[in-house]
């Protein structure tokens, strides 16, 4: 592999193949993968439509993983990586501030459920 100029100021360290980066992105997938699981259960056990925005957010998160593994392998090329991941990160917070309003006590869903 030959460096880049963007990697060669970095002493030639470029994501692309490199070893460490793999095994940090796969015991991240690793570690949201098992949360995702986690999330799905408790929404089929609950039903209940939090459970499920904290699952899209929680799964979106899981995709920031793959999309890493995939930049590590040379599939998901750098400028595309940062728009996915930039785009999942404003999904994950979005999600999650909105199970947050929409599902607090005092929210908007529960003046409606009381009239």
């Amino acid at each position: 592999m030959t460096p880049t100029p963007a990697t060669a100021a970095l002493g030639g360290w470029g994501v692309e193949g490199s070893l460490p980066i793999l095994a940090v992105v796969f015991v991240a997938g690793a570690g949201t993968g098992l949360l995702f699981l986690v999330s799905l259960v408790a929404y089929r056990r609950r039903r209940g439509a939090q459970y499920g925005l904290i699952s899209v957010a929680v799964g979106a998160l899981f995709a920031r993983s793959l999309v890493g593994a995939g930049t590590v392998f040379g599939v998901v090329p750098m400028p595309v990586h940062h728009f996915l991941e930039h785009s999942l990160d404003f999904l994950i917070a979005a999600v999650v501030l909105y199970a947050v309003y929409a599902y607090a006590p005092g929210s908007v869903s529960d003046d409606a459920a009381s009239d």
